[in-house]
């Protein structure tokens, strides 16, 4: 009897330990069954390293959405307003038009964009101390700056509550960590309906009020809050995880600080897989060619350790020499509609994770992964706190906090499992992609 118990205790002991990386393995079993087997890896057999950007950049690899099964699944996450959302329209009339808003938004100059990073991080960050989730702490930052990014004024608390909102529902669906919830979004939607004459430069009128407030749900309250979050969270645990970086950091010039954002965004590219679907054939060589509606699936991290020595290993100073010989897309190639933000992401993270240096020392013993479900535990002490006190509070902080993060992953990969299976499947019966095209079965080129 008491070996048994002796032995029961030793398994529930060691669950965190090894469960849930066999969940993990289990969801992809899962979901790849619902999926099928579409999809050509790249990198992969028929595509390798040195052909990825060649493949990516090719005008055949555009198609954003029609024709995927995979696309169901994005759309479904994405609702209401994936069919206006800039990263999954068509080419055609549509897209160039949101595309050329979306510039004219983040055309801000850099010292214009670096004070507005630091005003509304003052705001946001005034009071947090002490045990937090990164993810959490940066969402109502960004949601301030795009506020004001697309509204040229401050952003009311009822604003920035009701994108925060929508910004955490959509991404904690999207890592199935929990359901949609609809109702949630659809309160920014109505909002956004009756701030559209508010909007700093004009709407494209070719849209309809309601696909307006859409494409500004999608791409700048969804998106731009989701993405910019958690890069932010995952630069904040980097620096949290290695104490002699964030120091350097601390103290060194922008030029550093670029290099460790840099590297962070190798290390855990915000984009896991990109699907595009080839919009006609394209040929790798006299005996093999990629035919026209195949689906590619980039692999960013892949991409990103290939050609690194040691590539795990979390380095800033590989981007002191020239960065155009190094594996690093983080934000899209050239060819392909790379990301609209690419200029401006780095100028306000930079400007953000300042604010967060000058006033925190950064502590982590929680697990750092891409998918970053855990939403960045962090122990954030004032500067200015009593050293003898502050080292002995973070000592007992972190052993509890790699405690707490080792039991929580066992819950949460279970809960992945099962609502990641659901929602799979209902995205499959949904069909909203799909049905979307299947009623406009013309689409301008």
């Amino acid at each position: 009897m008491l070996i048994m118990i002796a032995l029961t205790v030793a398994v529930l002991a060691s669950l965190p330990w090894w469960l849930p990386g066999r969940v993990v393995a289990l969801r992809v079993r899962v979901f790849n069954r619902i999926n099928g087997g579409e999809g050509i890896p790249v990198p992969g057999d028929l595509i390798g390293v040195d052909r990825f950007k060649e493949v990516y950049s090719h005008p055949a690899a555009g198609g954003r959405s029609k024709g995927a099964a995979l696309s169901d699944l994005f759309w479904y996450w994405l609702s209401p307003g994936p069919e206006m959302h800039q990263e999954h329209l068509e080419a055609g009339e549509r897209y160039d038009a949101v595309a050329r808003t979306t510039r004219t938004l983040l055309a801000v100059p850099r010292a214009e964009a670096e004070e507005l990073t630091r005003r509304c991080a003052a705001r946001t960050l005034d009071g947090a101390h002490g045990m937090v989730r990164l993810r959490d702490l940066m969402m109502p930052l960004w949601a301030e700056v795009y506020y004001e990014l697309v509204f040229a004024e401050p952003c009311p608390r009822e604003a920035r509550d009701l994108i925060v909102g929508n910004a955490n529902d959509v991404v904690t669906a999207l890592k199935c960590c929990g359901l949609r919830h609809m109702q949630r979004r659809d309160r920014l939607t109505r909002y956004l309906l009756g701030r559209l004459s508010r909007v700093r430069v004009p709407l494209p009128p070719e849209l309809s009020p309601r696909e307006q407030a859409f494409y500004l749900q999608g791409a700048f309250f969804n998106t731009a809050v989701v993405q910019m979050s958690e890069a932010m969270a995952h630069l904040l645990m980097v620096l949290a995880r290695h104490p002699g970086t964030q120091e350097r950091a601390r103290d060194a010039g922008d030029r550093h600080l670029d290099h460790v954002i840099a590297e962070t965004m190798r290390l855990y590219p915000l984009f896991g897989i990109a699907h595009r679907i080839t919009t006609g054939d394209i040929e790798l060589d006299e005996r093999t060619t990629i035919p026209a509606g195949s689906v590619l699936c980039f692999n960013y991290p892949e991409f990103h350790r290939a050609g690194h020595t040691d590539p795990d290993r979390f380095d800033p100073d590989r981007f002191s020499g020239p960065a155009k010989e190094l594996n690093h897309i983080p934000f899209g190639v050239a060819a392909n509609r790379p990301c609209p933000a690419w200029r401006l992401a780095p100028i306000t993270m930079r400007a953000a994770a300042r604010e967060v240096l000058r006033r925190y020392a950064l502590a982590s013993s929680a697990a750092h992964t891409r998918s970053l479900p855990n939403r960045g535990p962090c122990l954030l002490t004032p500067r200015d706190a009593s050293r003898r006190h502050g080292q002995r509070h973070a000592r007992a902080a972190l052993a509890w906090m790699r405690l707490r993060d080792r039991w929580e992953d066992v819950w949460r990969s279970l809960v992945q499992l099962v609502l990641g299976t659901y929602m799979v499947w209902d995205a499959r019966r949904q069909r909203l992609c799909a049905r979307h095209f299947d009623r406009c079965p013309v689409t301008h080129r």
